[in-house]
């Protein structure tokens, strides 16, 4: 198979000649259709993850066509068009069986423990568990970003955030993550308030249907002018220090932060204004990727046409050009939305 991969960190990735993988008795290999850019990704090339050796193949979101199965799969065979959440759960330990597989001590993650996604095949273990069915009816090009972004957002605004219509939600950082988060809190019957130091990401938020705040010094001021004294949600889609305080410290008393991009870094762990979470009982909440049981609501919510997965892409690219894009993160985006590349 071909594969995007590098062989240090920070050192130019090149499309490679690898052998097929090899499918786990109770795995399942598939044949990749698109995989999404994720500033994962990013994170994991520049050495932000301890977790991933080298050489590497990255990649953590896809969609594709079951190859092949093990000996113990069950629940797909052999031309089942699916996905998967980029956390692969054990399916067996407390938290798995408490349904909360996104959180299971055991988890593997493709691009970052394991060879990801950014091949012709991947690999994904306990397939019984992790493996979703894709309707028919879903582009592989949009369902690429259900294993991580659109999932994400899902799980972040429906499952932890738990937004009700006609609350307000604030949105800090407007790239892939931050604009599905924007589609799922409007789906939701939110008000939504979008920031980012992007005229082309504000641009894209606000063609969803979210009042676009440009980030500013005084962007806390300006959220709780915007919403009458502050947003019954936030959510840090973009991973700072910056942006996860100025989060919590735009919220209205008994508020939600719901912190969703990772810090890491140096801004791994920040200060952030406890004394206020204290007074005003806000709330602040984690939250990772996304529990398989969730995609039934996630599909509904799409076949239902209350999320546009369309509004989440911004450019389709050949496998061939995935080195350039992973370089191309170096730099603030150009382009608003994710980039999805096709292997087929």
């Amino acid at each position: 198979m071909r594969a995007v991969r590098y062989e240090a960190f920070r050192a130019a990735p090149e499309i490679v000649e690898l052998p097929d993988p090899a499918c786990p008795s109770s795995g399942a290999v598939i044949t990749v259709h698109a995989t999404g850019v994720c500033r994962s990704d990013w994170h994991a090339w520049q050495g932000h993850d301890d977790s991933v050796k080298l050489p590497h193949i990255p990649g953590h979101e896809f969609a594709g066509v079951v190859a092949q199965v093990g000996e113990e799969v069950t629940r797909f065979a052999v031309g089942d068009r699916v996905t998967a959440p980029f956390i692969l759960a054990c399916g067996r330990c407390s938290q798995c069986l408490d349904g909360a597989p996104q959180v299971c001590p055991y988890q593997r993650q493709p691009g970052f423990d394991l060879p990801g996604a950014w091949a012709e095949q991947v690999v994904v273990v306990e397939a019984d568990h992790n493996l979703v069915a894709l309707p028919a009816e879903i582009d592989m090009t949009l369902a690429a970003g259900l294993g991580c972004r659109v999932g994400t957002a899902h799980h972040a605004v429906r499952a932890q955030a738990a937004v009700q219509a006609g609350e307000q939600v604030v949105v800090f950082g407007c790239g892939g993550l931050g604009l599905a988060c924007v589609m799922v809190a409007l789906a939701a019957g939110a008000e939504v308030i979008a920031v980012d130091v992007s005229a082309t990401a504000l641009a894209a938020a606000e063609a969803l249907g979210a009042t676009a705040l440009p980030s500013s010094p005084d962007i806390v001021a300006r959220v709780h002018e915007a919403t009458g004294g502050g947003a019954h949600v936030s959510l840090d889609a973009l991973g700072s220090a910056a942006t996860a305080r100025a989060g919590i410290e735009s919220l209205r008393p008994r508020g939600r932060h719901v912190q969703v991009g990772l810090l890491l870094g140096d801004d791994a762990d920040p200060a952030l204004p406890i004394g206020r979470v204290i007074a005003q009982e806000l709330q602040i909440l984690g939250s990772h990727g996304l529990a398989v049981a969730e995609y039934a609501e996630l599909l509904d919510d799409i076949a239902s046409g209350r999320l546009d997965l369309a509004g989440t892409v911004g450019r389709v690219i050949d496998a061939e050009q995935l080195p350039a894009a992973m370089t191309a993160m170096d730099q603030l985006p150009t382009t608003a939305g994710m980039t999805v590349a096709r292997w087929v």
